[in-house]
């Protein structure tokens, strides 16, 4: 009993120094990937910081002191340059602009690729396994590749180059919401092959057709799926400025990112202007993103655990 209880004691002092060792490991892992995600959290924010803080600067001195703070109650401090910004260009109706590209590529790229992720995971077909390969091919080619004949294409059909804005507001959606369908469709299918095909169907037999099975069951389960593609699509298309270059080139047809090009162009080197100019525009997605980035992180790991 004694020889019994001595193993007892190693054991259990055994197990003790294990736990303080695996506690040790723990607890310096633990500080080095916060060590490492707080630099590149700072290396990531701080330029930001660095282009609002100067846009409130004076513009002479943003070359000769960049780095302190302009304080209100300092002479470098000044508003004039978001003044300057504003009057010198319709900022709401470039807002406007981008605004309604934005919603309209993101519904319709949620609705389109919703369906076709539904019915390339959920049927099968002659030509599935073609489809999807040329869904995956086709996200390997630019925008830059195919910007010609579409755009000739669109002035075939009358809604390019036209002058008015509605047409030309379309023909930047068109493009935007078939360059964003094929990151949408994976990410989708990903999801929707995590869902157990049980709840299908159990609806089906109790008389729901596709539709209704499609709209009761699989949106509101996929729902953070859809939130993550309705997201990236937004700020895609919000900060897409090569393919508005193309189709927009009136000044009431210009959007956030247009005006942000025309003011560096003609600001020259008034970093302050420029400065303003910037933050005007990437304000917007960084509100959208921080109210949003909980749905952002749902969505990219929920289809990676299959039900």
């Amino acid at each position: 009993s004694q020889i019994r209880f001595l193993r007892k004691k190693n054991i259990s002092m055994g197990n003790k120094r294990f736990s303080s060792k695996r506690i040790h490991s723990y607890s310096f892992t633990t500080l080095f990937s916060y060590t490492v995600l707080t630099i590149w959290a700072i290396t990531t924010i701080y330029p930001f910081v660095w282009v609002l803080i100067n846009s409130f600067r004076v513009k002479g001195q943003i070359r000769s002191d960049s780095f302190s703070i302009p304080w209100p109650w300092l002479d470098s401090f000044t508003l004039d340059n978001y003044s300057t910004a504003f009057e010198r260009s319709n900022v709401f109706r470039a807002y406007g602009n981008s605004l309604i590209i934005s919603i309209v590529v993101t519904l319709f790229v949620s609705l389109f690729a919703g369906f076709a992720a539904y019915g390339l995971v959920r049927y099968s077909f002659r030509g599935k396994e073609i489809l999807h390969s040329l869904i995956i091919a086709s996200m390997m080619f630019p925008v830059f590749s195919t910007i010609i004949p579409v755009y000739r294409m669109e002035v075939h059909w009358g809604i390019a180059s036209t002058g008015k804005l509605p047409l030309s507001l379309l023909s930047t959606i068109l493009p935007q919401i078939a360059g964003n369908l094929s990151f949408a469709i994976v990410v989708l299918m990903g999801f929707i092959q995590s869902i157990p095909i049980d709840l299908e169907e159990s609806a089906f037999i109790d008389g729901c057709n596709v539709f209704q099975i499609y709209f009761r069951i699989i949106l509101p389960v996929a729902k953070p799926s859809f939130a993550t593609v309705a997201i990236f699509t937004f700020l895609w298309s919000y900060n897409d400025l090569f393919t508005q270059m193309f189709f927009l080139r009136r000044p009431k047809e210009r959007t956030i990112t247009l005006l942000l090009n025309e003011i560096n162009s003609q600001a020259g080197v008034n970093y302050g202007l420029m400065a303003a100019a910037v933050v005007i525009v990437v304000v917007p997605v960084l509100v959208v993103y921080v109210l949003l980035q909980k749905n952002i992180i749902k969505g990219m790991v929920a289809g990676a655990i299959k039900g």
